[in-house]
């Protein structure tokens, strides 16, 4: 049994841990931002492997045209004939005659369609790597978790593919203004006097531009042959232009406050170069609070993609992201009729609420007194 013990904390380990340790350390204490942390990465995951985890394309290329609106079909173990081992779903059909007044509509049958794994499939492209298999489907015909949409594309396969389009987006204009954020606001707080007086005039010049007006001017001059590619990158360097005032005015704030201190001073008796102060000593001082601000910033920017392309701003068909599938749910046929459309809705909901319970969690762990304030 004492092979199996807990080993016993040593007081030595603390002062020796470094910064990230002990953010990681207090950050495991939080279990909501924990466990926001693993859903968190759960969604990420499922953004990444979409094109595996997807049973068919999201685009015109995976759609079922006898199955257009078609209601989510939920595997089942049992029905009228019995109980089966293995999951199945029943096999639709499309039929019109007096009682539906000559339109076509789908209606289900008592013909199971089991459901298999790894089934072979269009050749398709995942993290650049060529596949033929998904993950599931059935033996013949489709299967739609989430149901279709007016056009018969499967919303599973296409919520999947959003949340990676809509995390890419955000990651990149996170990127963006990161960068922009270290370089304008470490520069600003290293020289101080008139250069930093510029610098804040122009980061309060970004952090109040009305984005709304902006983006409908951009949208105007987007031209409607751009490629999902083209349109995907614009956007997100736009959102990352103008993400970078808010998180380049704490980087200026805690670089005026260090510029001061003795190791900085000791930098520039070594003939250092402001470059090298400000990457090589200012910024790693407080790297855990700039991580934060990363991770807290990380929701901001996908909902600001999701809201663009929502009010048709942003990105369009045949792009894949959640602005997009929300799009559909303002249609008064969709209320009354189509309820399933509304599943992408509390996806992008518990997306959102992961980054901020996370973010949350890594403030407080990244402030050593946050505990002793409560």
């Amino acid at each position: 049994m004492a092979l199996f013990a807990a080993k016993p904390i040593k007081k030595e380990d603390y002062y020796t841990a470094s910064q990230l340790q002990l953010v990681w350390a207090r950050f495991k204490k939080k279990k909501s931002a924990l466990i926001a942390a693993f859903c968190l990465l759960f969604f990420v995951l499922s953004g990444v492997f979409a094109p595996f985890l997807s049973p068919y394309a999201p685009t015109a290329a995976g759609r079922n045209q006898d199955y257009t609106n078609g209601a989510p079909q939920i595997p089942q173990f049992c029905d009228a004939k019995g109980c089966s081992a293995r999951p199945f779903i029943h096999k639709v059909e499309r039929h019109r005659g007096v009682e539906t007044n000559f339109r076509w509509v789908t209606k289900q049958t008592d013909k199971r369609n089991y459901i298999v794994l790894l089934p072979k499939s269009k050749p398709y492209t995942m993290l650049g790597i060529p596949l033929s298999h998904r993950l599931f489907g059935v033996e013949e015909g489709f299967i739609h978790l989430f149901g279709t949409d007016a056009t018969g594309k499967d919303i599973f396969s296409r919520t999947l593919h959003a949340i990676g389009i809509s995390l890419a987006v955000g990651t990149v204009g996170v990127l963006i203004s990161f960068v922009l954020a270290l370089v304008i606001g470490g520069v600003a707080g290293y020289f101080g006097g008139w250069v930093d007086t510029v610098l804040q005039a122009l980061m309060d010049t970004v952090k109040t531009t009305p984005t709304i007006p902006l983006f409908m001017a951009l949208a105007a001059f987007i031209p409607d042959e751009w490629s999902a590619e083209a349109r995907f990158t614009f956007i997100s360097i736009i959102l990352g232009l103008l993400g970078w005032g808010t998180l380049a005015r704490r980087i200026r704030t805690h670089v005026l406050a260090e510029r001061n201190a003795d190791y900085v001073l000791a930098a520039k008796l070594c003939a250092a170069k402001p470059a090298h102060i400000i990457m090589r000593h200012l910024l790693p001082s407080f790297t855990s609070y700039i991580i934060v601000d990363l991770v807290i910033s990380f929701p901001y920017m996908v909902l600001a993609e999701t809201s663009l392309s929502f009010i048709g701003l942003g990105l369009k068909d045949p792009v894949n992201s959640l602005g997009v599938l929300l799009q559909n749910v303002t249609k008064v046929d969709v209320l009354l009729n189509y309820q399933w459309y509304f599943i992408p809705v509390p996806i992008f909901v518990a997306i959102v609420l992961a980054f901020v319970f996370v973010g949350d969690g890594l403030r407080d762990a990244a402030d050593p007194y946050s505990e002793h304030r409560k």
